[in-house]
């Protein structure tokens, strides 16, 4: 394996191609554009896709609301100045300033760098759950997103074809599990979106669908506070959503559910939303890690104990210095906001100028809960129904990277005003042979 690094320029490496990845390429490659010109500093990102996803838009992406090609944002064309590497890291070795870099496709190699950004972010925390892989779905891709949109249509479309009602039953049910964000936004989003679907089938109505929410704890959307998420858990309820509180899933094997309040029955599908942890690659460094598997990062986003690197977002453990003795929460706001600082950092490291400390204090949650539904917490401003969805749209429109992207995602939402979503199942797109191998092996068989 050769090693990749040209001593005559400092190379800048970013293993990650998120919230962080991207946002601080993007300031780097505005602030350094006359480095990046002369080839005296170069940038690179690693990272298994070609685009940055942004996940506050995934329900809505889901539900049909957006085109789920809107709510990515191609790397290669917002970084033109910065070189793109598809594939994983998976080892770092900061002692020798070297990363093993696995692409996509082909062999592995070494890739030297000066400078290191660990911005991999989370993956999906599962549990050691009989049958979970059976049903399950996550909801951190756009891939997942869409996977899990073309489902859900083609459950409806089975229970509309069946006489069988146990199998209806089964197709017609629902779980998701996780009352954070992801959950309550993806069921909120998805439940509006069937519901709305029935219309188009003689044999099913909104009543024959079934939605289970479970959630460990006592509460659904922490993050708006109490008041706030128990209005949203009012508002789930009389939409008809089975919300189970204190109830943890125990099994799902064959999609037979087991809850710990004892309750059995059948589903065909099941969202996990129960927690992320940060990514893999923390535990093939030689980098310190903290009591919660994040890197140990200071509050000017450099990785505790060693020269030349930083980290932020999810796979850091960045200490909020407005909240002395916690951690900034893992979210899109503070990883935007970080991504600004570290970028800076890195040019004040460059300059050999003196580091900031990251200091934002968390202004609050907004959260979509379907067409025309939201709740929002925001500098203590409770706001619930069509204001918390129309603030949800406006925030997290201003947050989409590129005018672009934005233009595309107004337009969306603009023709939603006047024609009805699409109600169609893409399911075939995750099976794209299926359809030769099948016409092939009867040809076979005639032969």
């Amino acid at each position: 394996m050769g090693t990749d690094v040209n001593q005559q320029s400092k190379h800048i490496l970013i293993v990650g191609g998120g919230y962080v990845g991207m946002y601080t390429a993007l300031r780097l490659q505005r602030r350094l554009a006359r480095q990046l010109r002369d080839g005296s500093v170069r940038i690179t990102i690693i990272d298994p896709q070609s685009y940055m996803t942004y996940q506050p838009f995934l329900p809505e992406a889901a539900a049909g609301n957006l085109s789920p090609r809107h709510v990515v944002a191609p790397l290669r064309r917002v970084l033109p100045k910065v070189r793109i590497l598809n594939g994983k890291v998976t080892k770092v070795n900061h002692g020798a300033k070297s990363v093993t870099f696995e692409p996509n496709e082909g062999s592995a190699r070494e890739i030297g760098y000066d400078i290191i950004v660990m911005a991999a972010g989370s993956v999906s925390r599962t549990l050691p759950i009989p049958g979970l892989t059976d049903i399950g779905i996550g909801f951190k891709s756009v891939g997942e997103a869409i996977g899990l949109r073309n489902r859900v249509l083609h459950q409806l479309d089975v229970a509309e074809s069946t006489d069988d009602e146990e199998v209806r039953r089964k197709a017609l049910t629902f779980v998701v599990v996780g009352a954070g964000f992801a959950g309550v936004e993806a069921l909120a989003e998805l439940e509006d979106m069937a519901k709305d679907s029935t219309r188009y089938y003689r044999n099913i109505t909104p009543a024959d669908l079934r939605w289970v929410l479970v959630e460990a704890t006592d509460r659904v959307l922490p993050e708006v506070g109490p008041e706030m998420g128990k209005w949203t858990l009012e508002q789930l309820r009389e939409r008809g959503i089975d919300v189970r509180l204190n109830t943890r899933l125990e099994s799902c094997v064959g999609g037979h559910v087991k809850l710990s309040d004892g309750e059995e029955f059948e589903a065909e599908t099941l969202v996990w939303t129960a927690g992320v942890k940060a990514s893999p690659v923390v535990s093939a460094t030689d980098l310190p890690v903290d009591e919660r598997g994040k890197l140990k990062t200071t509050t000017r986003l450099t990785i505790a104990g060693v020269e030349d690197a930083f980290a932020a977002g999810d796979i850091a453990g960045v200490p909020d210095v407005t909240n002395p003795g916690q951690y900034c929460a893992p979210n899109a706001q503070h990883a935007v906001r970080q991504a600004k600082v570290l970028a800076d950092n890195i040019v004040r490291k460059l300059n050999g100028q003196e580091l900031a400390v990251y200091r934002h204090k968390y202004a609050g949650s907004v959260a979509g809960l379907g067409l025309h539904e939201g709740v929002a917490n925001v500098y203590g401003i409770k706001l619930r129904g069509f204001p918390a969805w129309f603030m949800h749209r406006t925030y997290h429109l201003s947050r989409v990277p590129t005018f672009n992207r934005k233009v595309r995602v107004v337009v969306d939402w603009t023709l939603a005003l006047f024609f009805k979503r699409e109600t169609i199942s893409l399911g075939e797109i995750h099976r794209p042979r299926e359809s030769f191998r099948a016409a092939y092996a009867a040809t076979q068989k005639r032969g």
